[in-house]
């Protein structure tokens, strides 16, 4: 095969068998692209994941200059040129397609994170374990890419003998160099070690409802250098990740979404607390907010003026508690107004020796 190409190139003009075989490459490659369009169009439409779906979405666009330049590589010892321009186009080439390999990496591991993403799914109560293992694959999966970006680097740099050369002569001074750095860096090494501590020890994990800084949020993001929280009001706060190593926050998804919450009120000393109870369980018992794991009204303290009773409830999360709270205690205090008028705070004055009640 090989002498039979030869003697066809040495038969045609030099230009002549260039284009002829750019041109059938060209074909191939259009040809090529039009399947991979075609399958492209077929898996878009589908919602539910599988790993072709994935695989053709996340590896099209990088496939797109990869396949080229890999095809124009193999094809170039076939073209008739002369060595100068062989070589310079080798090296560019090669150069090509170092980064455009280091595309097609960081894509594959998108497919890994998709597959990942659907075994461990977050849309469920008890979603600690899928919490976990996503908070390790986000850090594992920017600690990957830089990595790979770096080797690209290093391969592009070491291709030009100039370079190589500066490097053997860097050696000598790499130790002062490395203190140096680490002097100046010493920021930016904490996170990182603080990202690799959180990573596998996990004080903190994707989806965990943390209070911070007076704040009410979740996790949406974890960096290398930085933690995303987003806030309940769709505000963001960004913190350095060390800050969660270092200063103290709360964590009401460390081992369980499940939590307790509580309602107060304030009511006269003749309130009715059996009747109070009673309606309390009937509230929660209509209500699919309530887990049916506690359900407690209880006089927690007495004052001059009024007695304070404690609502504890649970949930199976503290976005549920949040509206459970809201429910009982706006129909608590309807149940009062309404059965016992008597019941809501007064304020008693004593004048001239008599007792007289007067509301507030």
């Amino acid at each position: 095969m090989n002498e039979l190409i030869e003697s066809w190139s040495t038969r045609m003009p030099a230009w002549a068998w260039n284009t002829a075989v750019i041109g059938l490459v060209l074909i191939l490659g259009f040809i090529g692209k039009m399947i991979i369009a075609r399958l492209l169009r077929h898996y878009k439409r589908q919602t539910d994941y599988s790993v072709i779906r994935s695989i053709v979405c996340h590896l099209n666009r990088p496939f797109n200059h990869f396949v080229p330049l890999l095809t124009l590589s193999l094809v170039l010892p076939f073209l008739t040129l002369k060595d100068v321009y062989e070589t310079k186009i080798e090296r560019v080439l090669g150069i090509l397609l170092v980064i455009s390999f280091t595309s097609v990496l960081i894509s594959s591991i998108k497919i890994l994170e998709d597959y990942v993403y659907h075994k461990y799914d977050l849309n469920k109560d008890d979603n600690l374990k899928e919490r976990k293992v996503r908070t390790q694959l986000q850090f594992i999966r920017r600690l990957t890419i830089v990595m790979i970006i770096l080797i690209a680097v290093s391969i592009i740099l070491l291709s030009f003998e100039s370079v190589r050369k500066l490097g053997t002569g860097l050696l000598t001074g790499v130790g002062i160099g490395g203190v140096i750095i680490g002097f100046a860096a010493q920021k930016s090494l904490g996170n990182l070690l603080a990202g690799f501590q959180i990573a596998f020890t996990q004080p903190i994990r994707i989806d965990d409802v943390l209070v911070v800084e007076g704040e009410w949020g979740r996790v949406e993001d974890i960096t290398l250098t930085y933690v995303v929280l987003n806030i309940w009001d769709q505000r963001r706060l960004i913190l350095p990740i060390n800050y969660f190593i270092e200063k103290p926050f709360q964590n009401w998804t460390r081992t369980t979404s499940e939590i307790l919450g509580t309602v107060f009120l304030y009511v006269d000393h003749t309130a009715p607390a059996d009747k109070m109870r009673e309606e309390l369980m009937r509230l929660l018992n209509a209500s699919p907010l309530w887990d049916k794991r506690v359900g407690v009204l209880q006089v927690t303290d007495t004052k001059e003026t009024v007695i304070e009773i404690r609502c504890l409830m649970s949930a199976r999360n503290s976005s549920q508690a949040f509206d459970l709270r809201c429910y009982v205690r706006e129909n608590m205090v309807a149940y009062l107004k309404d059965n016992y008028p008597q019941s809501l705070p007064k304020r008693r004055l004593d004048v001239d020796g008599g007792d007289i009640a007067r509301s507030v």
